[in-house]
């Protein structure tokens, strides 16, 4: 994105949707091949401790 402290703040926000919008279509993100927060640490059983041994 250009320079934009000349932009008044209304100006500065059109800039950055209008940037953001382009971004989107020209690099989309993937689709992911593993389930959503399926690679996330377990963190119930890691807090039990010594209990879990």
């Amino acid at each position: 994105m250009a320079d934009t402290k000349k932009l008044s703040r209304e100006e500065r926000k059109k800039a950055k949707r209008a940037s953001r919008k382009k971004r989107k279509t020209e690099k989309p993100l993937q689709p992911r091949e593993y389930a959503r927060g399926s690679k996330k640490r377990k963190v119930k059983k890691m807090a039990r401790g010594q209990a879990k041994r």
